[in-house]
């Protein structure tokens, strides 16, 4: 049963029905935070802050996405999985203004863990590249032309 609560959750929002996959996905949380290991709930979790992300409540899914990449850079380490958790975590700071934190977990950690795991011209590394940029233009306090 939670498999289907959390496939439904996942296919309603697949089909930008995000409002309708809120519930959904926070029940699948809650069970799994009863029933299964960690790694089940971080994506959950993962599942959840996207959902709260594509609804635009950003500064709700800013700590579920926090916990969720550490979590998951602690149990599997750097993976395409946990790359691709940075990569939401790195757009949700970039909609809360958070310039400055996003722009040196980007260049930091993450960037460059993309550039080794997954090469330069990926798919992902060039996401993570524009919301660099991204995070780089939009910043107020960023000087320009010197």
């Amino acid at each position: 049963r939670c498999l289907a609560i959390f496939q439904l959750g996942s296919a309603l929002r697949l089909n930008r029905r995000s409002a309708e996959a809120l519930p959904v996905l926070e029940a699948s949380l809650a069970l799994s935070r009863r029933y299964f290991d960690n790694e089940t709930t971080l994506l959950a979790q993962s599942k959840l802050a996207g959902c709260l992300f594509d609804l635009s409540r950003y500064d709700e899914a800013l700590p579920l996405y926090r916990e969720s990449y550490a979590g998951l850079v602690a149990v599997s380490g750097v993976s395409s999985e946990t790359i691709l958790e940075g990569s939401s975590l790195a757009s949700t700071l970039v909609n809360v203004q958070r310039f400055d934190e996003a722009k040196s977990f980007i260049r930091d950690e993450l960037l460059p863990a993309a550039r080794r795991s997954l090469g330069p011209d990926h798919d992902t590394t060039l996401r993570i590249t524009m919301c660099q940029a991204e995070a780089l233009m939009n910043n107020p306090e960023s000087t320009r032309g010197g």
